[in-house]
């Protein structure tokens, strides 16, 4: 019987910390190590597979198809010794980093609202928090949890659904006095029509129109990153947006936002995901804490901010 090799699960996890990290320097503060030493060991690691795991420069770390792979599943290693270990210890408890990747809304509406109970409930986990509206990479950006709004492409990626929105115009008082509102479709050409300039933006308004769906593009003298900025316009008066109902439905109850052609609203629903990499059964703690507490906490119909 061959001898086990007891600095496998040391070199793998010192691996994904450099990979979590960015960079040695950074993965031996972490891990109280030098950065040399958390270099050899990588390339020992290398040298054990027989194949490149990391293309170093003096910028940055760009993990090889094979390092990507070898990341991937070594998540899910780690991931089981966790819950190994978790289950051993009835008094183990989540815990590390963890980064999270938020469309703006739902960051602004959700997630950062409930953050400080997410944390007084797991003392020991730290959050970075990156929002934006651009669909990421989550091996390339380092990223443990995504919300992504809308539907989802295939992928390597498992999705634990968040709960579905309804899609609204809407209008700012003062708009309204300047230019009025539209009362039917067809006047829709005659309004600044504001629009959400991303890669993942529809390319139109789908309404009710002599009983069928006709899309209406967005067309007007402004456009915004994120649909937070599309409501701030909105709010600024300077044309009707079509945004989530959630994200709309305060300023809507305090007068700030007015609802347009609901009578036209074909009712369609975004949904809206938690996504992230490996297989449920494979998570490290931290990560299936913060899926449960979302699925626990989120409701739609009902924003925290």
């Amino acid at each position: 019987m061959s001898t086990p090799d007891t600095n496998r699960s040391g070199q793998l996890e010192i691996f994904v910390r450099v990979i979590e990290a960015g960079s040695f320097s950074a993965a031996a503060r972490a891990l109280d190590m030098t950065p040399s030493a958390v270099s050899k060991l990588v390339a020992r690691l290398e040298q054990r597979l027989g194949t490149r795991l990391l293309q170093r420069s003096t910028r940055q770390l760009q993990l090889t198809p094979e390092g990507c792979a070898f990341y991937e599943r070594g998540l899910r290693v780690l991931a089981d010794l966790d819950e190994a270990e978790r289950c051993a210890s009835a008094h183990a408890e989540p815990r590390g980093r963890l980064r999270v990747n938020s469309n703006v809304p739902f960051g602004k509406h959700f997630l950062l609202p409930l953050l400080p109970a997410f944390l007084a409930r797991h003392p020991q986990v730290e959050v970075d928090v990156v929002l934006t509206d651009e669909v990421i990479d989550l091996l390339e950006q380092r990223t443990d949890v995504a919300v992504r709004a809308g539907p989802l492409k295939s992928s390597s990626l498992v999705a634990r659904r968040l709960g579905e929105t309804r899609m609204m115009i809407v209008a700012a008082p003062s708009y309204a006095a300047r230019h009025g509102l539209p009362l039917e479709v067809a006047a829709l050409s005659a309004h600044n029509r504001l629009e959400l300039g991303q890669a993942r933006a529809h390319t139109g308004w789908p309404l009710l129109h002599e009983g069928q769906i006709q899309t209406v593009p967005p067309s007007g003298n402004a456009r915004a990153s994120d649909g937070e900025a599309v409501r701030q316009l909105a709010l600024a008066g300077l044309g009707l947006a079509r945004l989530a109902a959630f994200q709309v439905q305060g300023d809507i109850a305090a007068g700030r936002l007015l609802p347009v052609l609901e009578q036209a609203n074909p009712g369609d629903l975004e949904e809206v995901h938690a996504v992230f990499v490996g297989q449920g059964g494979y998570l490290p703690l931290r990560v299936r804490a913060l899926l449960d507490f979302l699925v626990e906490q989120v409701d739609l119909g009902r924003p925290v901010g």
